[in-house]
């Protein structure tokens, strides 16, 4: 599935995918638990960055469209969850007003996760138009600063179906909170009770084949610790908020991949896809089928409930949604 830099053991490339996998996880932490450090991390070190890529760095860090509307579009969806967590004030009254009270603002978090599913997919399909070969030879590819070996084919189109219908399966917009303040823990976790699990290990599925198909050189890392570090956050110290912790993980880690590029792709620690068409079917059709299983279920509760998916939240009935519930304010 994987190959490891000639010279490179086994034990070595766990270990530095642990360690990838806790800085991902140490600094997602820093980010929900310290407000004005989510601040610097989302809003000034990313200002900061972007003047260093287009000037000393233009030459190395990625200019290809789709790696500038990852860094972009993730960061986005931090400073906005940032605002909906922290932002907050007086009336004139007396009475308190919160930006996680206001529902146009609760639009933003389900858009911005549409927009980065939709990107995905783009280029999905765009690798599987390009890239296709009959001998099963990937195309080396040299451009923007990116080194790929990409194998356009089926799984694409399968992969790309399965992110159109993860996409369909957010529900409960407006049912996003913010988790009320605790002692040892004051985050003001962004919460969406709807967004459980089995969605979540749906869009775990779909992304690592993503990028399994159309990042194989970036996959061992921004595939599988990338995703695994927010989604274990969310199942453990940060119930509920797993849109929050993935927005931040991914924006660290495309921040440091656009300035280290290097660790990715000309260091002994480069693992990249074996490019293996079997293996590429394979996980394209575990996601493909995760996300139909999850669409129906939703047809099945929303003709069950009667409910609007989008205005009303569906899984109200489900444990797991009960217990995100009760963390709210």
């Amino acid at each position: 599935m994987y190959a490891f830099s000639e010279g490179t053991s086994t034990i070595l490339g766990l270990l530095v995918w642990l360690a990838v996998f806790g800085a991902l996880f140490g600094f997602n932490e820093l980010g929900r638990r310290f407000k004005w450090v989510g601040f610097c991390m989302f809003v000034a070190l990313p200002a900061i960055l972007t003047v260093l890529w287009l000037t000393v760095l233009k030459d190395t860090a990625y200019m290809d469209w789709f790696h500038l509307a990852k860094v972009y579009s993730s960061d986005a969806g931090c400073i906005g969850f940032w605002l909906i967590r922290h932002l907050e004030g007086k009336r004139k009254d007396g009475s308190t007003w919160r930006l996680a009270d206001n529902k146009v603002a609760l639009c933003f978090p389900p858009f911005i996760l549409a927009v980065n599913i939709l990107e995905a997919v783009t280029r999905d399909f765009q690798v599987g138009s390009l890239y296709a070969n009959a001998q099963g030879i990937a195309t080396h590819l040299v451009e923007n600063n990116q080194v790929q070996d990409l194998l356009g084919g089926a799984w694409n189109y399968m992969n790309g179906i399965a992110g159109l219908l993860n996409i369909v399966t957010i529900t409960g917009w407006f049912g996003i909170t913010v988790r009320r303040q605790a002692k040892g823990d004051g985050s003001k976790d962004m919460l969406w009770p709807d967004m459980l699990w089995f969605w979540v290990i749906a869009y775990d599925l779909w992304n690592f084949a993503y990028t399994y198909n159309c990042i194989p050189n970036h996959s061992y890392y921004a595939g599988l610790a990338l995703l695994i570090a927010p989604t274990f956050c969310a199942f453990t110290v940060g119930k509920g908020a797993w849109l929050q912790h993935r927005a931040q993980t991914l924006a660290v880690w495309c921040m440091f991949a656009q300035t280290f590029p290097q660790f990715l792709d000309a260091s002994a620690f480069t693992v990249k896809s074996t490019n293996n068409p079997r293996i590429l079917f394979i996980v394209s059709f575990l996601a493909l089928a995760s996300n139909v299983a999850v669409a129906a279920y939703m047809i099945y509760k929303v003709a069950k409930t009667r409910r609007n998916p989008y205005k009303d939240e569906l899984y109200v009935d489900n444990p797991a949604y009960k217990a995100i519930k009760a963390l709210a304010r």
